[in-house]
């Protein structure tokens, strides 16, 4: 094999490349959050038929508006650390493979739910593809340093997802779990905003730390922090949950004030990165909290729902 040859192979794109372009990792947590909106909603088992094929093709919808941020941001995320070893920053991926791999994947999972699911689950999936994929990649991120508490609410839509795949409505229950992420969000995102500033700054986004500073974005999360852990407390105080969700709730948003202390207090230069990283630990581990209080310690403020 010639050298060229060699060469124009590293740069085809393969699977791995079009896995990456969907941010597993993210559409990971997604999925575990529908799951659990799933559980949440019915106080006995999930059908098997909605749990397989609705977080099938809600991890599509997801995966195919991340594909989109990729398409959208490629020029941008080639000049970020973070961001350049991306598939389409690198060009292994071309602006038309990358469109078309966005379709297929948004409208093959879009037809999964709006077919073995149900519409509702569709269309709320729609709109969040239309939501992060569109009006936050393309505007809000670039408009204003709230980008991330307004887009926040794109991305905090997985739990409601998984509640309407199994009830077909809209109930409080759901929205409940929506708000939690939703509050969660500023103090996860912003903690990496601190840690990658200036690269944020070189490529222009307006993000917190850059338009207001550092120390004005610190305080920001411990504040954001505390509306959290408010929020977390919730389903317990409206009876959707019971003792085990609130001690872990507790624990759990303990630790991350504690983060965000050690983050505002500014002695620890690894701060904003462990705190993000907490970020998400906590947000696995609050969510298997609410899945095993609901069934080790069930309470009735379900009603029995056909599925």
């Amino acid at each position: 094999m010639t050298e060229t040859s060699t060469l124009a192979t590293k740069d085809t794109a393969g699977w791995r490349d079009y896995l990456e372009m969907c941010k597993p990792r993210v559409v990971l947590l997604m999925l575990l959050c529908s799951m659990v909106g799933m559980f949440l909603a019915t106080p006995g088992m999930v059908p098997w038929d909605i749990l397989i094929f609705g977080n099938l093709g809600i991890a599509l919808v997801a995966g195919s508006a991340a594909a989109l941020n990729h398409l959208m941001d490629s020029r941008i995320d080639a000049d970020m650390a973070r961001t350049r070893n991306r598939p389409m920053a690198q060009g292994r991926v071309t602006q038309t493979q990358g469109a078309v791999f966005v379709a297929a994947t948004g409208v093959l999972g879009t037809l999964i739910l709006a077919v073995l699911i149900n519409p509702l689950t569709a269309w709320l999936n729609i709109a969040s593809w239309i939501g992060y994929g569109v009006i936050y990649t393309v505007y809000l991120k670039r408009a204003t340093p709230q980008n991330i508490v307004i887009g926040g609410l794109f991305g905090a839509a997985p739990p409601l997802f998984g509640w309407t795949a199994v009830t077909n409505s809209i109930d409080p229950g759901g929205l409940l779990l929506v708000l939690i992420i939703f509050a969660w969000t500023p103090p996860h995102f912003w903690a990496l905003a601190i840690d990658r500033k200036k690269e944020y700054e070189k490529v222009d986004i307006p993000m917190l730390p850059v338009t207001h500073g550092v120390e004005y974005t610190k305080l920001h999360i411990l504040l954001y922090t505390i509306i959290m852990i408010l929020v977390t407390i919730l389903p317990f105080l409206i009876g959707m949950s019971n003792i085990l969700y609130l001690a872990s709730a507790l624990i759990l948003g303990g630790i991350f004030l504690y983060w965000s202390l050690v983050l505002l207090k500014g002695d620890n230069r690894k701060a904003p990165m462990e705190t993000f990283r907490y970020s998400i630990v906590y947000l696995m581990l609050l969510f298997l909290a609410l899945l095993l209080d609901h069934y080790l310690f069930p309470v009735d403020y379900l009603p029995i729902h056909k599925v």
